[in-house]
C-alpha cells in the first residue's frame, strides 16, 4: 500500500527537494525502511542507534503522533498521510 509522506525543510535535501513523497508500506517501520532505500540518509534522522524514531523527531498518521499508537508498529492503510515534524527546542 502507498502512503504519502510530508517532509520537513530540513530534511528536504535528501529528497531532491520535494516535500511529498509516496512510499509503500504496511507499518511505519516498513515507510522508514522504504525512504530511506529511495531516499539514502532519512533513516539515520529519523532513528537512533536502536532502530528507534529518535525522541525529537515526531511521526503522525493522519495527525495522530504513533507515540501513543503503536510507534514503528503503528499500521498505515492506503492512502493515508504520514507527517514527520522535527520537534522544536524552547526555552531560555
Amino acid at each position: 500500500m502507498s502512503v504519502s509522506v510530508r517532509i520537513p525543510t530540513p530534511l528536504r535535501k535528501l529528497t531532491g527537494g520535494a516535500d511529498e513523497v509516496a512510499i509503500e508500506g504496511a507499518n511505519i517501520g516498513e515507510v522508514i525502511e522504504n525512504l530511506e532505500a529511495a531516499h539514502p540518509g532519512l533513516k539515520e534522522r529519523l532513528c537512533d542507534e536502536a532502530g528507534e524514531i529518535r525522541r525529537f523527531v515526531n511521526v503522525y498518521v493522519n495527525d495522530e503522533d504513533v507515540r501513543f499508537m503503536d510507534g514503528r508498529g503503528t499500521a498505515l492503510k492506503d492512502g493515508d498521510e504520514v507527517s514527520i515534524v522535527p520537534a522544536i527546542a524552547g526555552g531560555c
